[in-house]
């Protein structure tokens, strides 16, 4: 089972960003997308999750063996997918807890409740992990949090709601070592045969913490070059312009 995305073009106001990007992700593997500013890496990113500014103009993508694009954005979300905004949104007037709590009841089945204490009980564990204040179960989603709180608590959502595959963007951006080294233990407590995900990032330090099995360089709208980790080490030392001169000269 596994996330596959196939010939995959996408245009914004008429723009093409992705131009026949290929890519599988199965479950119980982390695979990350590398790339220079403007290859189209955050592009995938709102596309899978259905950003109505994009348009699919021809290619697929499957989850389980299900068509991503014949889903609504909420089916999509409740039949596994997750996406860590690299802005997360501010939620005016819909506190944390809320937020999960509605979060997770969509996703029982008709008729069932959420057990409240047992969910209260779930979210300040993995707070505490996070190293999280209580005190933000009944502030506003993301209103006046810090860059480095927003994205913890973008793991908290990915910690309570368990998704099936995660697609992370740029969840370093803006963090300080300790807080990505906190953040990137929430990932790591994530990781099973049950779940795959696609991190996608500038830079190296990132994967130092949440090592991938896979890594893909994406350039001009299309994964152009894979390897194992040590390519993303390759890279760093290398710089982009390293792959552009061997696709020329390949």
């Amino acid at each position: 089972m596994s996330l596959l995305i196939t010939d995959l073009h996408a245009a914004i106001d008429g723009t093409e960003i992705l131009k026949g990007l290929n890519l599988e992700v199965p479950k119980g593997e982390v695979h990350a997308i590398m790339g220079p500013n403007g290859s189209g890496k955050s592009t995938l990113a709102k596309v899978l999750a259905g950003h109505e500014d994009y348009q699919v103009t021809s290619g697929s993508v499957s989850m389980d063996n299900q068509d991503l694009f014949a889903m609504e954005v909420d089916e999509r979300s409740r039949a596994g997918f997750f996406l860590a905004f690299q802005y997360p949104a501010e939620i005016p007037g819909v506190s944390n807890a809320n937020f999960l709590r509605a979060a997770l009841q969509a996703r029982m089945p008709k008729g069932e409740d959420l057990d409240a204490v047992e969910f209260y009980k779930e979210m300040r564990d993995k707070m505490g992990k996070l190293g999280m204040d209580q005190k933000f179960t009944g502030r506003a989603v993301n209103e006046g949090f810090s860059g480095g709180e927003k994205k913890r608590n973008e793991i908290l959502q990915l910690m309570m709601l368990a998704p099936s595959y995660a697609v992370l963007d740029e969840t370093d951006s803006g963090l300080d070592i300790d807080a990505l080294k906190v953040v990137a233990e929430g990932v790591n407590t994530m990781r099973s045969p049950a779940r795959g995900f696609l991190v996608i990032t500038h830079y190296q330090r990132l994967l130092d913490y949440i090592v991938p099995d896979v890594v893909h360089v994406m350039a001009d709208g299309k994964i152009v070059k894979t390897g194992g980790k040590d390519l993303a080490l390759e890279l760093e030392e290398k710089g982009y312009d390293w792959v552009k001169e061997e696709l020329v000269t390949s």
